[in-house]
């Protein structure tokens, strides 16, 4: 606690995660917040995303989705993977903005390029249902591919059904 009160980032946030996985200490949801909003200040994307989730979630402060989504932006903006796929989120549910399937589409695509295991899946979603691009099940089943071959469950769940179910057309793209 003192390291972190001397302004050292790392410190901060460990402090923070203490908080919230209560590590010697008890689970106190308004430090949780004050420590990512001080951290967030210094413009760390990482921080910018957890701020969101707390503003998204009421996690130690008033439910706030404008909020939520200014710091989403903030840390998509700043190459936050995790961020860009919320961003999407928020574009896609009007979630502190208005709905808007192409801008969804798009940071979805930045978070999937950029490794983000969810965007994958969530990119291949897109190209399956038309949403914010033109249908490509060939495009759908690559990224359901991609999503799997980094180990999300849903991936793999969905690309076995693929080829269990005569979406097989796709497998030799």
């Amino acid at each position: 606690m003192k390291t972190a009160e001397g302004e050292n980032g790392n410190k901060q946030y460990n402090l923070g995660n203490c908080y919230w996985n209560v590590i010697r200490t008890t689970r106190d949801e308004k430090k949780v917040f004050q420590w990512h909003l001080k951290l967030a200040e210094g413009g760390d994307s990482n921080e910018q995303f957890n701020l969101g989730c707390c503003y998204e979630n009421g996690i130690g402060t008033t439910k706030d989705e404008e909020k939520a989504f200014q710091r989403y932006l903030k840390s998509a903006e700043g190459g936050n993977s995790n961020g860009q796929n919320n961003l999407g989120n928020c574009y896609l549910n009007g979630i502190g903005t208005t709905n808007n399937e192409e801008k969804a589409f798009k940071w979805y695509l930045k978070s999937a390029e950029g490794g983000n295991r969810i965007g994958q899946y969530v990119l291949r979603n897109c190209y399956k249902n038309g949403i914010g691009t033109p249908k490509d099940e060939v495009k759908a089943f690559q990224w359901y591919l991609k999503s799997a071959e980094v180990e999300n469950s849903n991936g793999q769940f969905n690309l076995g059904f693929c080829y269990e179910n005569g979406s097989k057309k796709n497998v030799n793209n």
